[in-house]
């Protein structure tokens, strides 16, 4: 049998007053850092998308708190008694039943009440499925778009796969299993050949993370409605080489204010075309 490790031990530094928006694991709850821990234990009231969810990741490290429940139905009503408990100096922590608050939850309404009253908020990083599906995918991270959950209805997400298609980034979308293969078939159609990854259960037991092209994906019988939290990256596909039109049209505009050297080196660089050919063209034009 594996070896159970004991919880670690907590930190009896005094907890500053304020909300404190703390990451739980997405998963495995051995994902929990060590600050998150010190957090919940000192905290005077904890808000929790599912106080259930909560309760028993507290149980599992022998943590108890107060916790009220902050989700999209709760949010109006305990807002106001969350605002009022940082009046009094409390030490609030907003956390959600999975990964980093704010990304895809009601949160930031809370976070920019609480800071425009001049209350601190303290973010405790940790577990994100979002970044944990850029580690794993191998897809470019060096421009990424966050897009949440696509709409339900196949109209609605196709024409906000459309908006998206001209992003020169890679996409990230949370979906639910009932509708990943639909996602999938209009992402497929929408942004064509593109690589994409599915990441399935990140972290969890079943953890499962499929690479290919979106149409490979659309058609993988896998992908019929699975169980577990879903994370869909599509790369950003390729840029069109600019044409000899372009080329000449920005060349025309860099000389008005540049010398042909220098005109060339501007637009080779924005085009990402060879500057000895640009420069003979400048001095053509030039001429």
């Amino acid at each position: 049998m594996p070896r159970v490790l004991p919880p670690p031990a907590l930190n009896d530094a005094p907890l500053a007053p304020g909300l404190y928006v703390v990451a739980t694991p997405i998963g495995n709850l051995r994902d929990i850092t060590l600050r998150a821990l010190d957090v919940l234990a000192a905290s005077d009231l904890v808000l929790a998308e599912d106080t259930r969810v909560t309760a028993k990741l507290l149980n599992a490290f022998r943590l108890s708190a107060r916790l009220e429940r902050y989700d999209e139905h709760a949010a109006e009503r305990t807002r106001p008694k969350a605002l009022a408990a940082l009046a009094e100096g409390a030490r609030v922590a907003l956390v959600s039943d999975a990964g980093t608050p704010l990304v895809s939850d009601p949160g930031y309404r809370l976070v920019r009440e609480a800071a425009q009253a001049g209350h601190a908020v303290v973010p405790i990083p940790g577990a994100s499925a979002l970044t944990a599906g850029l580690a794993a995918a191998g897809l470019p991270t060096d421009r990424v778009l966050f897009a949440g959950f696509p709409p339900p209805k196949g109209a609605a997400r196709r024409r906000a796969f459309e908006e998206l298609a001209g992003i020169r980034a890679t996409l990230v979308f949370f979906e639910g299993g009932s509708r990943l293969a639909a996602s999938l078939a209009d992402m497929a159609q929408v942004f064509g050949g593109r690589e994409a990854v599915v990441c399935r259960e990140l972290t969890k037991l079943h953890e499962t993370i499929i690479r290919g092209s979106l149409s490979a994906l659309a058609a993988d019988p896998q992908f019929e409605s699975p169980k577990g939290e879903i994370v869909v990256l599509v790369g950003p596909g390729r840029e069109e080489a600019a044409s000899a039109a372009d080329a000449e049209a920005a060349l025309a505009e860099a000389l008005t204010r540049l010398k042909p050297a220098e005109a060339a080196a501007e637009v080779a660089k924005a085009l990402g075309l060879p500057r000895r050919d640009l420069y003979r063209r400048a001095l053509a034009l030039k001429r």
